[in-house]
């Protein structure tokens, strides 16, 4: 599989990452390591989960099924969402920062994070405060690099130069919402990557399975889906969505492809994507996803789609 450096960074991923937001929650500890397992031989090297991830169990499983095979692989957790009730159990503090990487280490079996990322701004600690909590965590060896996942075109580059001004470490990442049907990141996001120096790591690049090729306008979700009892009149279900999916998935037969390789190969053929991340449940979705992951649309096609998508 093509590797790519994420960001203006030394760090090398997989084009297709795995998303662990499953393990824990519909996923056992087997179901895990027959995924892990299958995405290692496939070539997957980065494995992106998050110390809230299945109530806390993402972690712990990724970490068991991972094995021995630790070390050739990438690790990306996140932290700052709420793990509890009370004032320490959320946030990008520094107390809280202190006690969270420790969690996500023993949970993960590891002594050190390739790459830890701050879930979601905190608005309420200062910047300058969480990044530098964060560099000593670098200096200290338990993590390699950082990232941000949820911050708008401002905090990153608010980051940017309280790194370059404070010689502290920057984040090379940054891992929003990110698809055919979620474009908002082209506004502000992406270019504050590429001018940054991040490389961007969208999540639910399959918009919560619509470019999946599953399902079907005014039919009912197949049962056990992402979708199935959602309501049908909802944002993701929309009219509108609807008319784009259709269109896309006729542009995709036509060019031998299937809707889901065309969602992959979009995203992946963005000068500022470092990487795919989408979960599986199943050892046949990671070969489908890596499948995906191999084609590349030319500027023309680029054009073409960004017209139906628009």
């Amino acid at each position: 599989m093509e590797t790519r450096y994420l960001g203006n960074s030394g760090l090398e991923v997989s084009v297709v990452g795995l998303g662990t937001n499953n393990f824990g929650g519909r996923m056992d500890q087997d179901a895990t390591t027959e995924v892990v397992r299958r995405s290692i031989d496939l070539g997957i090297t980065l494995f992106d989960t998050a110390d809230i991830y299945g109530g806390s169990l993402s972690e712990q499983y990724l970490g068991k099924a991972l094995g021995a095979d630790r070390h050739d692989v990438i690790i990306a957790t996140k932290f700052g969402m709420s793990m509890g009730e009370g004032p320490f159990t959320s946030g990008a503090s520094r107390r809280y920062i202190m006690s969270a990487v420790e969690d996500s280490l023993r949970r993960l079996g590891t002594d050190y994070i390739d790459l830890y990322q701050v879930h979601q701004p905190d608005r309420k600690t200062p910047l300058e405060e969480t990044m530098r909590a964060l560099d000593d965590l670098v200096r200290d060896g338990k993590v390699r690099y950082l990232g941000n996942s949820n911050y708008d075109g401002w905090e990153i580059a608010s980051g940017h130069y309280i790194a370059e001004r404070d010689r502290l470490t920057p984040f090379i990442s940054a891992q929003n919402n990110y698809s055919l049907l979620e474009r908002s990141v082209e506004a502000e996001i992406g270019p504050a990557c590429e001018a940054f120096g991040l490389g961007m790591l969208p999540f639910f690049p399959l918009a919560s399975g619509l470019l999946t090729g599953k399902y079907r306008r005014d039919e009912a979700p197949p049962e056990g889906t992402r979708l199935a009892g959602r309501a049908r009149n909802g944002r993701i279900t929309s009219d509108r969505n609807w008319d784009i999916v259709e269109r896309l998935d006729e542009w995709a037969r036509e060019h031998d492809h299937t809707l889901l390789d065309l969602a992959f190969a979009w995203l992946a053929s963005k000068p500022f994507v470092g990487s795919v991340i989408a979960g599986a449940t199943r050892p046949e979705q990671v070969e489908a996803n890596v499948a995906a992951g191999d084609w590349r649309l030319t500027p023309e096609e680029m054009a073409e789609v960004d017209a139906i998508a628009r």
